[in-house]
């Protein structure tokens, strides 16, 4: 990978990595965490789940620093009243947005230039029951939509359907605080991912492209991204 890497303004980065890591990169993560972030990591209980969060905060930290030419722990972090992650005033990074989300042993890292962002990636699954789900937590739309679908699509629908409303949630910054049934997603399979309506305010259709992510089999994943002049680049981490 590029040790600075150049993001422009009409560009959107999307890194895709396994989390998977042997003990010597497990321990050089280790070493570019805060406290904060060393406390939260041991807070897991299952010592799987605390190694795939140091390893997906230290290639957060380490990208992070190749995109401003800034040691990884260096790097100081905020967080919204919902939240949200962004990089603090002292850091220097100007414009920069990121966002990420790991499900498995993958993890996406999406990166823009002053305009905001989020992304969800989650392992399909199929044994459990997409239609109660839908109802509890999508829009009376969307829960019709997923019903009408073949019973071997629901799974895939009904993932496709949460990934674009966790990416959107995270993009404007208010996580599950935004109710996920007072906005439409698509989410048929095949269909493109787009934001279709939003009750609240009919301004955010045109305020936010969707695109659908492809992160490997047995997952789904989409991002949500402010304006509509970008253009998307996925590259693969290894180092």
């Amino acid at each position: 990978m590029p040790e600075h890497p150049v993001l422009r303004t009409n560009e959107v980065h999307v890194w895709r990595a396994t989390l998977s890591s042997g003990r010597e990169g497990i321990a050089a993560f280790w070493s570019v965490l805060a406290a904060n972030e060393r406390q939260r990591a041991n807070s897991f209980h299952f010592e799987r789940d605390r190694e795939r969060f140091i390893v997906a905060r230290g290639i957060l930290r380490t990208l992070l620093g190749r995109y401003l030419s800034v040691k990884p722990e260096q790097l100081c972090f905020g967080y919204t009243h919902f939240g949200k992650p962004a990089l603090s005033d002292t850091t220097g990074a100007g414009g920069l947005r990121f966002n990420l989300s790991h499900s498995g042993e993958v993890a996406l890292f999406a990166f823009a230039q002053g305009r905001e962002l989020g992304v969800d990636i989650e392992q399909v699954q199929e044994d459990f029951d997409a239609l109660r789900l839908a109802e509890q937590f999508f829009s009376v739309s969307e829960a019709a939509t997923l019903l009408a679908l073949p019973a071997e699509a629901q799974g895939l629908a009904f993932f496709n359907c949460w990934t674009r409303k966790e990416a959107y949630i995270k993009a404007i910054g208010e996580g599950l605080s935004h109710p996920l049934n007072c906005f439409d997603v698509s989410l048929t399979p095949g269909e493109e991912a787009t934001l279709l309506c939003h009750r609240n305010d009919p301004n955010e259709t045109l305020r936010w492209k969707i695109r659908e992510l492809s992160p490997g089999n047995g997952y789904a994943a989409a991002i949500a991204v402010e304006g509509n002049d970008w253009h998307l680049s996925a590259m693969q981490w290894s180092d």
